[in-house]
């Protein structure tokens, strides 16, 4: 079997990492994967680091003639068997490459919360024929896509994974960073600084908690968008003693496992691969009913959860999991049991090559 994985963003995020994650278990499963990337991206640099063969593209919007041509010539030329498209810019493409006389299969994954578009151009690429699955990260995104599309027996979930290895032991470096007392409880986030992350409420939670008078430190570990924006609230709530953004960590492996409690406050979420990365380290989580999340988060078993937007009830689940440390323990002890029965990346591999190989039987 051989597989065109179409990326087409600059950056490196959740998404990325995951085609990462499933190039190298399918290649360990002797599956030939190719990749069409965008030119000058985080991806691109990631093949050429680890020799996947790859095409260089510019996937310049959704209407790049020049790109779907050359997907549709890579699919004859390379014998592909099946295209995973792994983004919105790539699915335009994917389609019009078909337009083009393509007759090679297309997987979408999709790995957003938000509701599908009702123009005609979204609609024409989601209930396009060539489209034979739409793989969801979620069950909640699987719901959404189901109210969407004409054939809605096409989707289908399949969990995003971790590798559970890259999550190592504490060394101490936010408490050595930042010259910290011992005692002092280390809350933390470790995604992306974008806006449906909602970093606000993070914040606002962090100001409530602050009145209950426990030791107490937060950190935005991360980068992104919002980064100015965000610092501006943090002096405008008088929190700079307080909250802590440290930016982009590389070490994350071992900053993680420091943390006392990871507080996840996304107002829109498909999974949330940060919150997996905290049940590896044994991290208690509190987070919000965005999404996916309380497919991992099952509120008082493997995590708490609060309504979106709620710091209220967030800071009271902190302070609970703060004066309550064997409830924190067992809360962490389900959620790491869960990860390696629902979410590690080998799962996420195996649930993905059987879609593969439902499409190769004929079965869609």
């Amino acid at each position: 079997m051989k597989i065109l994985h179409l990326s087409s963003e600059s950056s490196w995020r959740g998404g990325e990492q995951q085609i990462a994650y499933l190039i190298s278990e399918l290649q360990q499963k002797n599956i030939d994967n190719l990749v069409a990337c965008r030119a000058g991206s985080a991806f691109e640099k990631h093949c050429q680091h680890n020799n996947i063969p790859h095409f260089s593209l510019p996937f310049q919007g959704s209407f790049d003639l020049s790109t779907a041509w050359t997907i549709r010539t890579l699919c004859k030329q390379k014998s592909i068997d099946l295209v995973h498209i792994h983004s919105a810019k790539s699915h335009s493409l994917a389609v019009l490459s078909h337009v083009m006389g393509s007759r090679t299969p297309l997987i979408l994954s999709r790995r957003v919360d938000f509701p599908i578009r009702s123009n005609f151009l979204t609609q024409w690429k989601y209930n396009h024929p060539a489209v034979r699955r739409i793989v969801c990260v979620s069950e909640a995104i699987e719901q959404i896509v189901r109210k969407n599309v004409r054939r809605p027996e096409r989707c289908a979930t399949v969990h995003s994974g971790i590798d559970t290895n890259r999550i190592g032991r504490a060394a101490g470096f936010l408490k050595a960073q930042y010259q910290l007392p011992k005692g002092v409880l280390l809350i933390g986030n470790t995604s992306a600084l974008a806006g449906h992350k909602d970093y606000y409420t993070f914040i606002r939670t962090a100001a409530v908690f602050r009145k209950y008078k426990i030791p107490a430190r937060f950190f935005i570990i991360g980068d992104g968008p919002e980064r100015e924006a965000l610092q501006a609230y943090i002096q405008e709530k008088s929190l700079t003693d307080y909250i802590f953004m440290t930016g982009f960590l590389s070490n994350i492996g071992e900053v993680l496992p420091e943390l006392d409690i990871f507080l996840m406050t996304s107002e829109m979420e498909g999974l949330g691969t940060s919150v997996l990365d905290a049940f590896a380290a044994s991290v208690p989580v509190v987070a919000t009913r965005a999404g996916g999340i309380p497919e991992m988060v099952i509120h008082q078993e493997t995590g708490m959860l609060a309504e979106v937007k709620d710091p209220q009830t967030l800071a009271r689940h902190l302070k609970t999991l703060s004066e309550n440390p064997p409830l924190a323990q067992k809360l962490a002890e389900n959620a790491t049991l869960l990860l390696h029965q629902h979410f590690t990346k080998e799962k996420m591999a195996a649930g993905t090559l059987d879609i593969y190989q439902e499409i190769m039987a004929g079965q869609y």
